[in-house]
């Protein structure tokens, strides 16, 4: 695996701030199927190989299906995801493609399924996802690995 640099060891107070972030969003309280889902959803957006790969591996062990998992990448032809599901991945997909037109929609299709604290946790958790791609992205020759945390 070829690194231009490596946030853990060039920033590690930064990097020790970002993995926080990810084991509080996995404390949160939020299913951590539908966090592993959104987290795999905007790695195929964003194009980062091994966050895809570590996201369906994790969805796997969670107990999602391998067709959810192929289904992902398609969620609004398929029937294989409930509303809440659905929900959260249009605000995944608003927020990660930095599209404003829709929003308004989609918070209120989203207050249908979860709580104002609920929300803000899976703003939290795009933002985050799409931190760690970014990242991934930087530090890495392409065709490498990522250096994230489970």
């Amino acid at each position: 695996m070829a690194f231009r640099f490596t946030v853990a060891t060039d920033a590690p107070s930064l990097f020790a701030a970002m993995y926080a972030t990810t084991k509080a969003i996995r404390g949160s309280g939020l299913p951590t199927g539908l966090i592993h889902l959104i987290d795999l959803r905007v790695s195929q957006i964003n194009g980062c190989t091994y966050c895809i790969d570590m996201h369906s591996k994790e969805a796997r062990h969670d107990g999602q299906s391998e067709e959810r998992i192929a289904a992902l990448a398609e969620w609004e032809h398929s029937d294989l995801f409930l509303p809440d599901e659905r929900a959260a991945f249009a605000w995944a997909e608003l927020l990660t493609r930095g599209r404003h037109d829709g929003i308004d929609a989609a918070h209120r299709d989203l207050q249908r399924h979860f709580s104002a604290e609920q929300i803000a946790q899976l703003t939290v958790t795009v933002a985050q996802i799409n931190a760690w791609n970014r990242v991934g992205i930087a530090q890495h020759i392409e065709g490498t690995a990522i250096g994230m945390p489970a």
